[in-house]
């Protein structure tokens, strides 16, 4: 604390009178003090209000105009706060756009690169080789003039069936020719579906399938070219060697 000489003259002075009959010591801070505190109540106010610090000269001026300035738009003005609002709630606005378009873009269906292409050729002799543990459904007969013949259907019945499988390490076929059950081998061979021997149960049908029966299993031993579709509407077609064309629908097994 800083002290004027008055003041320091004073508290020598009252540190002389309040001090012992003793030999004179050489003043010091510490001892000054304690005189001091041993004055009278009177005497150590005066002093008080002597030894105060005195008032901090004012300010220069660039200080004062730098004072003016920030008070003109302190930290926490409204202005200020107003500005820190809007800013906030666009940001979110922005971020909340941004979520909403990164969702709508993850839940849009993704779209194969093939599935506008062109299908393939089904008579592609590659495609033949799909058709082990297939099950099908014969669906239509297109004669060689481009009539067609009548086939049964589920609604009238038993459709006409043909399976493939190779559960035995074997390729085998079966199904149901119109009124009985067939079974032999079958091969996949130059891009075309070929059957060995087939051989069935006799019985004797009245049915549209009793009726076409015959000539669908003489046309298993005359394919002359097989189309294999494994695109929706999974198909395959038995060309055969006299202009017939049998389509097959796929079907679970």
């Amino acid at each position: 604390m800083l002290q004027s000489p008055s003041a320091r003259r004073i508290a020598r002075f009252i540190a002389t009178c309040c001090a012992p009959s003793t030999a004179a010591q050489p003043a010091t801070p510490s001892s000054t003090l304690s005189a001091a505190s041993r004055a009278t109540p009177q005497v150590a106010s005066h002093v008080a209000s002597q030894v105060a610090p005195q008032a901090a000269p004012p300010a220069p001026r660039v200080a004062a105009a730098a004072t003016r300035r920030r008070a003109v738009t302190p930290a926490g003005s409204p202005l200020r706060a107003y500005l820190r609002t809007w800013l906030h709630a666009h940001a979110r606005t922005a971020v909340a756009a941004l979520s909403v378009a990164a969702l709508c873009s993850a839940c849009a269906m993704p779209k194969h690169p093939d599935s506008e292409a062109a299908p393939p050729d089904p008579f592609n002799p590659a495609a033949t080789q799909l058709l082990d543990d297939t099950s099908w459904v014969l669906s239509g007969w297109k004669q060689a003039d481009g009539t067609a013949r009548a086939v049964p259907s589920a609604a009238e019945g038993a459709p006409i069936t043909l399976v493939l499988s190779t559960d035995k390490g074997q390729r085998h076929a079966s199904g149901f020719s119109g009124c009985n059950r067939y079974m032999g081998s079958y091969t996949l061979k130059d891009g075309k579906l070929g059957f060995g021997t087939l051989g069935g149960t006799r019985m004797a049908c009245m049915t549209p399938g009793g009726q076409i029966e015959g000539a669908y299993l003489n046309a298993l031993v005359h394919i002359d070219r097989t189309g294999v579709q494994m695109r929706e509407p999974q198909q395959m077609q038995l060309v055969l060697d006299n202009g017939d064309t049998l389509t097959f629908d796929r079907r679970a097994k």
